[in-house]
């Protein structure tokens, strides 16, 4: 039976408990959401939950079984950066239990040699004392550069609010990270992909490949928008994701 406190919704007619859980990215916290939260918050079929198991994790299959651990019942996954790579690998370990997915500024591939060399370089620095510094020399390339000034100095509070063993182990579980390509296609729960345009993290084509993948996804990219999504384009991830949560399947469907 559904709470009186709760909206209506769908999902409330499968009489199992459903969950949305919002996965942050590498070093972020519940304030990536902030624009997100209480709207979602407000149409769930039930708790939203902020999780924070990528900082409790030291690997990508770890993080994901953890999550499944503490959180009950069926889930619905929104995921940045990270948070989206954590989404894919808790579909592959519990299909069953996830009944949609969206995947924001986030990809399917394994990190390349070079990728690897940078983040080893990133993690010596991190080591050394030398974070903020690290930081500041390339916070601007997760911003499109009309969101850079007012977003830069919360994005670096909020890296360096998660520490350094946190964002080291962090970096280290993402080198380490599987190919997820060859199994997107056994994803069938509703699933939305969200870019950014202009994201040099995560281009477009990471996300064109993960909608590709994924039987029946849906594609969104975001005009004069980087990687921080839910920053730099708040009302337009917000609506997405609402109307993500609108066209979740109810019980009468196949899939509830």
């Amino acid at each position: 039976m559904r709470p009186a406190h709760e909206p209506a919704h769908p999902l409330w007619q499968t009489g199992r408990m459903t969950s949305l859980i919002l996965l942050p990215g590498m070093a972020c916290d519940a304030g990536l959401w902030r624009h997100q939260q209480a709207p979602l918050e407000a149409a769930a079929p039930g708790p939203v939950v902020v999780a924070d198991v990528h900082g409790r994790a030291d690997s990508l299959p770890a993080m994901a079984a953890l999550l499944l651990a503490e959180q009950p019942g069926d889930l619905l996954l929104a995921g940045c950066s990270l948070g989206g790579m954590l989404a894919m690998e808790v579909a592959r370990q519990a299909p069953a239990r996830v009944r949609g997915l969206a995947l924001l500024g986030t990809t399917a591939r394994p990190d390349t040699p070079e990728l690897v060399t940078l983040r080893t370089n990133a993690i010596a620095e991190f080591e050394a004392g030398r974070a903020e510094a690290l930081l500041r020399a390339n916070a601007l390339f997760a911003f499109h550069r009309n969101h850079q000034a007012r977003l830069v100095e919360d994005y670096i509070a909020m890296v360096l609010r998660a520490g350094i063993p946190s964002l080291v182990r962090q970096n280290r579980a993402v080198m380490a990270r599987a190919d997820s390509r060859p199994t997107l296609g056994r994803i069938t729960c509703p699933t939305l992909v969200v870019g950014g345009a202009d994201d040099l993290l995560t281009p477009p084509e990471c996300s064109r490949e993960i909608a590709a993948g994924i039987p029946g996804a849906q594609l969104q990219l975001l005009p004069e928008c980087g990687h921080m999504l839910t920053w730099e384009q708040p009302e337009a991830v917000t609506r997405l994701l609402l109307d993500w949560l609108g066209q979740l399947p109810t019980a009468a469907d196949p899939q509830a």
